[in-house]
């Protein structure tokens, strides 16, 4: 059985681990607030773009934009999203275990490119063709940062380098779940039942409905990255979050338990104590 001493040194520095995961705790708690906001706020002009890009791509021959032809047989591309830092439970676990099983189920020639280093680490490991990898865009991700990314990879699919580009990010559904999802970028294929509002054979587009498409392209490839950024960041901080409360919570089970064990040494050494203090006695 250890010695008080020993437990107490035990206990001492499981409360500073208890000190630390509370703080991180509170930290990613204030971090979650502001990355939930900006998710939150960005989905809406999302789905619009979707119905404005729907609307353009109802007058214009796909043939006219490169980025609006048919999924055609070729190599393929995935966006990997994870973090730059651990500390965030199962959530880097679970993404690039997804993609794992993405990238196993399918035949095509395939390569990926990562956006956080936990992502990148996990391809190398499993030598998995990288085409290009990137750092996280911290925790307050602008639209800027994105831009390099999105045209590299529009500028690849142009170059028929890629047939087809996939987005794998953890979505953030609420501060308990976060769900891996898989998204097509391109080829574009605009959704129709998001045009809620005037088909879009009845606009009048100037110059041309072409021109307006091509202005319309990168923002939308631009966008949908960042939102795939901006899930990432929320899921990030909800899942430390929960990680750091769980861990705490933890810590203070087992400070109780070694305080336990400590009270019973402590209680048998004195009894101990007291038994020789009488033998003695006893024997004098």
């Amino acid at each position: 059985m250890p010695s008080q001493r020993e437990i107490r040194r035990r206990i001492g520095s499981v409360g500073n681990i208890k000190q630390i995961t509370r703080a991180m705790q509170f930290v990613a708690a204030s971090k979650l607030r502001r990355a939930q906001d900006s998710t939150l706020a960005a989905r809406p002009y999302s789905d619009k773009l979707d119905e404005v890009l729907a609307d353009v791509a109802a007058v214009v021959d796909p043939e006219q934009h490169p980025l609006l032809t048919e999924e055609r047989e070729g190599s393929r591309l995935i966006v990997l999203f994870t973090s730059d830092r651990g500390m965030a439970g199962s959530l880097n676990t679970n993404t690039i275990r997804f993609a794992m099983q993405e990238i196993t189920g399918t035949t095509d020639d395939l390569q990926v490119v990562t956006v956080g280093r936990k992502g990148t680490a996990a391809m190398r490991r499993a030598r998995v063709p990288l085409a290009a990898s990137f750092d996280g865009f911290g925790d307050q991700p602008a639209f800027a940062d994105i831009l390099p990314l999105a045209r590299l990879i529009s500028d690849d699919f142009l170059a028929g380098t890629y047939a087809k580009v996939h987005l794998l990010y953890p979505a953030f559904v609420s501060t308990l779940v976060q769900r891996p999802e898989s998204k097509r970028l391109l080829p574009v294929k605009p959704n129709p039942d998001t045009a809620t509002g005037i088909p879009g054979r009845q606009f009048i587009f100037e110059p041309n409905p072409a021109r307006v498409l091509e202005q319309l392209m990168p923002r939308y490839v631009a966008t949908r990255l960042f939102q795939a950024v901006l899930e990432l960041t929320a899921s990030e901080q909800s899942s430390r979050m929960i990680a750091m409360r769980n861990a705490t919570e933890n810590a203070q089970e087992l400070i109780d338990d070694l305080t336990l064990t400590y009270n019973k040494v402590r209680q048998s050494n004195i009894t101990r104590e007291m038994i020789e203090i009488a033998t003695g006695a006893n024997s004098a």
